[in-house]
């Protein structure tokens, strides 16, 4: 073939033009063209069915990366292959200027469950009913480039309990003041599934009684939120959210790893997004689409997570800042690049990603110069390969 196995390729990747994306963005960032003047929500790196990444040769030759693989899996995705048996992970960059769907992952067990019942009752891969797309886990870890706000996770009990104590909101009443006399998952369980079953007219009173209190409670961050999301969704019962998930501001540098089973939204900013390649998503608020409210709370764990264990540390070394991701599916590892040329090995395929300034990869007689915003592939049967340059390269690979 064309494209040798052990050389490495710039790419070309796919937009996604969700609704929610930025319009302006990625042509800031990284001079991306919009002529059309669409939302740009995603950057897709990757060899994802919805959204695969091609290769271009010194020739200006292309390749879809799936097909490229598919020449000689085991050669190309090295240790992806031997653990995964494809590639096993996604990276997006993604600009959001409006809210996104609040959404729950189901874990590995749980999707693999869920994919092969749905298979079983005939239920298309396309329906808009359908749970689960595909038989894998999707936890994430966000990397934000700008100031980027999210939720991620139950508050603290007690916090709950001081944001709703004293709600009246009838079509939760019941639920509110026995989660409040015994704040615990199951009394959570049973809140969070009735705040998202309420519906007519008891859901419209319930969340102009909600916007009413949040008018009066604004000075208090979630409050504050509750106003601002009611902006994009004014009827919907995810405007409760905030007062039970945790509401964080993430500042550029800073990164969280989000696990499967636990609830989350990104509300606005650009970041860096690197996750198992799976499309499985169960929501829970903020979306006309399709929610299927039992299948969500058998996939949630009602546990609390501290607002101050959000924040994904990494381990530096020199220049070098590895993330502890804690899946296998995929590794998170942020270069700042210098004059002087960092030598690295790999027995896996590699995405690398230059997030700001330029990087230059060179591999063998090859040399790729990557302005920001620029990616290229490194197959495992590359196997070595060094970066230099001026600003932040972003290194995608597995486990």
């Amino acid at each position: 073939m064309a494209f040798n196995l052990t050389s490495i390729y710039r790419m070309q990747n796919p937009i996604q033009n969700y609704a929610w994306g930025s319009k302006d963005a990625f042509t800031q960032m990284y001079g991306v063209a919009n002529p059309e003047d669409k939302p740009q929500a995603e950057i897709w790196m990757g060899a994802h069915p919805n959204g695969c990444s091609s290769l271009v040769d010194e020739n200006g030759e292309t390749i879809r990366l799936d097909a490229f693989i598919a020449n000689d899996p085991a050669a190309i995705l090295g240790d992806a292959h031997a653990n995964f048996g494809e590639l096993p992970y996604l990276f997006k960059v993604l600009a959001a200027a409006e809210p996104l769907s609040i959404q729950v992952h189901p874990d590995k067990a749980s999707s693999e469950a869920g994919f092969a019942a749905e298979n079983a009752a005939g239920i298309p891969l396309t329906a808009a009913h359908r749970n689960f797309k595909d038989p894998n886990h999707k936890p994430e870890l966000v990397y934000a480039l700008t100031p980027y706000r999210a939720m991620n996770g139950f508050r603290e009990f007690s916090d709950i309990v001081s944001l709703i104590q004293s709600l009246k909101l009838p079509a939760l009443q019941a639920e509110i003041d026995a989660f409040c006399q015994n704040p615990q998952s199951d009394t959570l369980k049973a809140l969070f599934g009735a705040s998202l079953r309420v519906q007519g007219e008891a859901r419209s009173a319930t969340v102009a009684a909600l916007l009413a209190v949040a008018k009066e409670r604004q000075s208090e961050d979630a409050f504050a939120e509750v106003l601002r999301l009611s902006a994009f969704y004014p009827e919907d019962m995810g405007l409760f959210a905030p007062l039970l998930l945790n509401v964080i501001t993430l500042q550029p540098g800073e990164s969280m790893f989000l696990y499967a089973s636990t609830p989350h939204a990104y509300l606005q900013g650009v970041g860096l997004e690197a996750m198992a390649s799976s499309d499985n998503v169960l929501r829970a608020g903020l979306t006309p689409k399709h929610m299927d409210v039992d299948a969500l709370l058998a996939n949630v764990d009602f546990v609390a997570k501290p607002a101050n264990e959000l924040l994904m540390k990494p381990m530096v070394l020199g220049p070098v800042s590895d993330y502890p991701i804690p899946v296998a599916d995929f590794s998170f590892t942020l270069v700042n690049l210098a004059n002087e040329a960092l030598e690295s090995e790999t027995t896996t395929a590699l995405i690398l990603f230059c997030a700001e300034g330029h990087a230059v990869v060179k591999s063998g007689k090859q040399t790729l110069t990557l302005q920001a915003g620029e990616s290229c592939f490194v197959p495992a049967a590359a196997s070595a390969f060094a970066v230099s340059g001026q600003g932040k390269l972003v290194q995608i690979g597995s486990r």
